[in-house]
């Protein structure tokens, strides 16, 4: 994806600096703006909510527990032997870094489901800018979002982004029927 955007933007600037004609047709996207509004996208978010919604009654659960252990611990402090005590925190401890490694290895997976679902729809995508550029005969589309934000200016009247999700919605749809 990188490459691909690198090779835009030296396209970009090999093509301003040799041919300054009105004639040029440059058009602007926000692949980001894409992944989330499109019909495709708003699934795989769903997919994400719904493993995020999974796993935070789990989160939950164990926060739950640990502050059990916590209060448990303090009440039983006075009456516990002092070995008995350090077992306790020990075991309370353990608890916790389980519960941080879980935590961390939530975040993981969730991002891993994020970046599977980047990478199946953004081929796609980009096949489908190609299209539209050939089509209405685009000198160049530059992206402009998160994953190269290198653009300072453009005419906002340039940006079809909106027309790449319908289109890409257009496809998802046809492809899901």
């Amino acid at each position: 994806m990188k490459k691909t955007i690198g090779v835009l933007i030296v396209m970009f600037l090999v093509v301003s600096g040799t041919y300054a004609t009105a004639a040029e047709k440059i058009g602007f996207i926000d692949m980001r703006q894409i992944l989330i509004l499109s019909d495709a996208g708003k699934e795989a978010a769903l997919e994400l909510q719904e493993f995020v919604k999974e796993k935070k009654t789990v989160i939950d659960e164990q926060e739950k527990e640990l502050k059990k252990l916590q209060e448990e611990l303090q009440k039983l402090k006075p009456v516990l032997t002092e070995r008995a005590y350090k077992e306790k925190e020990v075991e309370g401890q353990r608890k916790y870094r389980e519960y941080k490694r879980f935590i961390e290895d939530f975040k993981e997976e969730a991002r891993m489901k994020e970046q599977q679902h980047e990478k199946r729809l953004i081929p796609e995508v980009l096949k489908l800018i190609q299209e539209i550029g050939e089509k209405e005969d685009y000198t160049m589309i530059v992206e402009t979002g998160v994953y190269n934000p290198g653009v300072a200016y453009f005419k906002k009247s340039q940006n079809i982004t909106k027309k790449v999700i319908q289109e890409f919605n257009k496809l998802y749809k046809s492809k899901k029927q």
